[in-house]
């Protein structure tokens, strides 16, 4: 299996006997596949459609080949993909945009270690529900609580198993703040490493969702009752000795490099949006008391701030970027987010002084994005961060997404009947 842009895992299931040939020669997918939107509209971006719908080469990585802990019989790798008939990634290839990002930290001589954190909200069916689910174990108050009192099936322990046997490095989890809602955190481990694991832990969850009958969802904010889901990455750096360069003498216990990395996020964090918080859905998560972040701000051991320091130095230094959702593809969020720490970085950037108090105060910092048209325009104004990422990407990510916001604003929605028709 392999990613799209939206984050979607794309696969074909081949018998085991036929592996060695799929190893020689990669299997044939519609390069349109990347352009695909959620209802299965083919969107028209430069390369798909407009060339005849061409194919892409999807290689095995052997690597990543692991058994599925529920279906027997049965093994799941990740595919790379390139141009047909040759070795070159495919520039639009979520996998590569990142190891291109990744490319300019080791020009520096840093090692980004990142660790995913991500949540999200399990569903049964119901027919009698507008959207044909409702929340599963839907009680108040259990928040941050283990067992059957927030968990009357066991979901979470089972998953987190399921994972286990996988491989995926998960280390623990909870029920979070939400009726319905998990968080489950993943070892910290290299940028692309981590990325592989996070795509790999939501089609997984996905997965296990549905073979029990019920809806694993990472939407950014599934219910106007609750809250949303986070995508949270720990990052640090490491240096050709191993040593962690984010932890240091300088104030607040952070090394120079670490504060250039927090201003390099902060000044790219209007374009970082975009990729981080990638649907129509995603900016209902935002704003006062959410929680989710709405200030362009950083804080120390400040949950209220888009960055936080986590207390923790030496060896664990480290940023929490809370910007992200859940809906977010991780190898583009982190990908946006190693081309900010480089650009900060590399310019020696100077990061302002730390949040004080309750972040969501708009005359403390800028505001994020209000929403995905105005973050699409920040990140087509960002040159510096397109220069990373890779024009054609972002060529492609761009009009995909325009694409979808064409969609949503010509769409009547059911709040505008309710609103509206009695009355006018």
């Amino acid at each position: 299996m392999y990613t799209d842009l939206l984050g979607t895992d794309r696969a074909r299931d081949v018998l085991v006997e036929r592996l060695p040939s799929v190893v020689d020669h990669g299997l044939s997918f519609c390069r349109a596949i990347y352009h695909t939107s959620p209802m299965g509209d083919t969107v028209e971006v430069a390369g798909g459609m407009d060339a005849g719908m061409p194919d892409i080469t999807v290689r095995p990585v052997l690597s990543t080949l692991a058994k599925l802990p529920w279906e027997p019989g049965v093994a799941s790798c990740l595919g790379e993909a390139c141009e047909p008939g040759s070795e070159e990634l495919c520039a639009e290839g979520p996998r590569e945009v990142l190891r291109r990002a990744l490319s300019r930290l080791t020009e520096l001589g840093l090692e980004p270690i990142a660790g995913p954190e991500l949540e999200y909200y399990v569903c049964d069916p119901d027919p009698s529900s507008p959207t044909g689910w409702r929340r599963y174990g839907d009680a108040p108050g259990n928040v941050y609580t283990a067992g059957r009192k927030g968990d009357p099936d066991g979901h979470l322990l089972r998953t987190l198993r399921y994972l286990r046997d996988l491989g995926l490095g998960v280390t623990m989890g909870n029920h979070e703040f939400g009726g319905g809602q998990f968080e489950i955190n993943l070892d910290h481990s290299g940028a692309l490493d981590a990325a592989d694991r996070a795509f790999r832990f939501k089609a997984a969850v996905q997965e296990i969702a549905r073979t029990e009958g019920r809806l694993a969802t990472f939407m950014a904010k599934p219910f106007n009752d609750e809250g949303g889901s986070g995508f949270h990455v720990h990052l640090s750096c490491l240096d050709q000795e191993g040593r962690n360069v984010f932890d240091g003498p300088g104030p607040d216990g952070l090394s120079e490099t670490a504060h250039q990395a927090i201003a390099g996020v902060l000044e790219h964090a209007p374009a970082l949006a975009a990729l981080f918080n990638p649907t129509i859905n995603s900016y209902k998560r935002f704003g006062p008391d959410t929680l989710a972040p709405w200030l362009i701000d950083w804080g120390l051991d400040n949950r209220s701030a888009m960055v936080r320091i986590p207390p923790e130095r030496g060896g664990a230094a480290r940023l929490e970027v809370r910007l992200g959702d859940a809906s977010a593809n991780p190898y583009l969020g982190i990908a946006a987010l190693l081309a900010a720490v480089y650009l900060g970085v590399r310019d020696k950037l100077t990061v302002p002084p730390p949040l004080e108090g309750y972040g969501y105060d708009s005359a403390k910092a800028a505001v994020l994005p209000g929403d995905l048209p105005t973050a699409l325009d920040a990140l087509a104004a960002d040159d510096a961060l397109i220069g990373v990422l890779g024009e054609k990407f972002v060529s492609s990510f761009l009009t995909y997404k325009r694409d979808e916001v064409a969609r949503f604003q010509r769409h009547v929605t059911d709040w505008e009947f309710r609103e509206y028709a009695y009355h006018l």
